[in-house]
């Protein structure tokens, strides 16, 4: 960790960040594919963003997180909550955008609730809880405190990796059913660690990450690049014990939103490293999610591509928004007649979730965006609501789309 004692080497550390781009937005080719949303709709929804996150702000208590919004009533979470970053995260791209100090208040905040959990060994999750916050806030500020809370987390996250398993532990719940279970959620999570080794030179944090996505790359999938939840690993040797779910219909089914965390954490993968291996999941999952069958003509995925009640189930706009942020990233990596399409297929998601159809009207949904999410229908939680990570990665698919749209001359 940084200490007083570290303050030139902190600065100069802070100043690469800056220079360099801490979480990137914009992408690192210049290509042009003729982007279709022009930027009076996109700032159009960030501004209503805005506006909506005010409303959402004066109904949220102290000390706690917004989760969703059901039946006329806000749910809120602890710190310790996976979700928890997602708020402040938000705030800081709209922050971002308009300038607006009562967003970057508002996110300092409710971040000095979310920092203790920079200690906190028993989650797998310090990425979307710190990273999405405390990183944010770190890549627009340069407050060098929120660096030190990030490499202290990135400590906390690496102190679950099993070397004989070759992975970071996911839960430590469910011990009765699984041993060491890893779920593709847990890719999502390594993006705190690549920073960490760029921070900090040690590249213990980037080795463990590299790891954790070869050993997914390996077990995680299926020949037709779809994947499983859950692999459960035996801790001493490292063999597979399950392939199953926990959240998706079926073991053998294509849960939405474990897919869209695939596509999104190899595309981040290959950003950091630039292993090839890593840019073509990411195409592999790509081409799976764009071409699937049972996908709807407005791109916003059932709940689960395999759900038995299609086309009657519920929609995923959270899965949807992370699909859109990741293809987008994703398209100054791929070749450009692949590019291209990837950028088209986001923003079909994106024109869909700022429809009425899945946009909520400025004032209502409590505050959030997006309507109907899904959280963990086979525990009957969460169905057909709004979600904080849903309008996280929307707002994130937007500014990307603005600084990418803006690059290329729209």
């Amino acid at each position: 960790m940084l200490t007083s004692k570290n303050t030139l080497q902190s600065s100069i550390y802070l100043l690469f960040i800056l220079l360099a781009g801490f979480a990137p937005l914009n992408g690192q080719t210049n290509k042009s594919y003729g982007y279709k949303l022009n930027q009076a709709f996109i700032n159009e929804q960030l501004s209503q963003a805005v506006t909506q996150y005010k409303t959402l702000r004066q109904h949220l208590p102290k000390g706690v997180f917004p989760r969703t919004y059901e039946h006329d009533s806000l749910l809120v979470s602890k710190s310790n909550s996976w979700i928890s970053g997602f708020y402040p995260g938000t705030l800081w791209y709209l922050y971002e955008f308009s300038g607006d100090e009562s967003l970057r208040k508002e996110a300092e905040s409710r971040m000095k609730d979310l920092e203790k959990e920079q200690y906190n060994k028993g989650t797998h999750d310090l990425g979307f809880m710190l990273y999405c916050s405390f990183g944010n806030g770190l890549r627009l500020t340069g407050n060098s405190h929120y660096q030190e809370v990030l490499l202290q987390g990135a400590t906390s996250l690496i102190s679950r990796f099993n070397p004989q398993v070759g992975c970071i532990r996911s839960w430590d719940h469910h011990q009765d059913k699984w041993e060491f279970p890893v779920i593709i959620d847990n890719m999502m999570n390594l993006e705190l660690l690549n920073w960490a080794n760029r921070v900090s030179n040690n590249e213990r944090y980037a080795e463990i990450a590299r790891t954790h996505a070869n050993t997914t790359l390996k077990n995680h999938f299926r020949q037709d690049n779809s994947s499983y939840h859950v692999v459960d690993y035996a801790p001493a040797t490292g063999a597979i014990r399950h392939k199953q779910t926990a959240q998706g219909a079926f073991d053998e089914s294509a849960w939405a939103r474990g897919q869209a965390w695939g596509l999104y954490g190899y595309t981040m993968m290959y950003r950091d490293t630039r292993h090839e291996a890593y840019l073509q999941q990411a195409m592999h999952i790509a081409s799976y999610l764009m071409n699937h069958p049972n996908l709807p003509s407005d791109k916003i995925p059932y709940w689960d591509y395999n759900a038995k009640d299609i086309p009657n189930s519920p929609r995923d706009a959270s899965a949807a928004a992370i699909s859109a942020s990741a293809l987008l990233e994703l398209s100054t990596y791929a070749p450009k007649d692949t590019a291209a399409k990837y950028v088209n297929f986001a923003e079909q998601i994106i024109q869909q979730l700022a429809s009425p159809t899945y946009r909520a009207a400025i004032g209502t949904n409590g505050g959030f965006l997006l309507k109907h999410s899904v959280g963990n229908l086979p525990g009957n939680s969460e169905v057909d609501v709004p979600l904080s990570y849903a309008d996280y990665y929307y707002v994130e698919a937007l500014m990307r789309y603005r600084n990418l749209s803006k690059k290329n001359g729209k």
